[in-house]
């Protein structure tokens, strides 16, 4: 069974940070990672490391998103990436 860690966030991108470098930055792991946003009632899930899937996710300061990460270093993966999407960026 695979590992699996989730949690909910805001989205705070400061405007220097594009979520094309986000996406980038997650290339790394092994981990799918998990975007879901509901848009008017109707549930989105995307794949971070799909640029498509983020263009059309249209992600927005102020948000509220769920991060899923599934794989081996999920633990990591999903640290990581809340601090590139939260206001605990580095």
């Amino acid at each position: 069974m695979e590992n699996c860690s989730e949690k909910e966030i805001i989205v705070n991108i400061p405007d220097n940070v594009t979520i094309v470098e986000v996406s980038k930055a997650t290339q790394k792991y092994q981990s799918e990672i998990y975007l879901k946003k509901v848009v008017n009632g109707t549930p989105y899930e995307i794949n971070l490391k799909s640029f498509l899937g983020l263009i059309n996710l249209q992600l927005r300061n102020g948000d509220r998103i769920k991060v899923k990460v599934v794989g081996d270093d999920c633990q990591q993966a999903l640290e990581d990436v809340v601090q590139y999407l939260s206001s605990n960026m580095r």
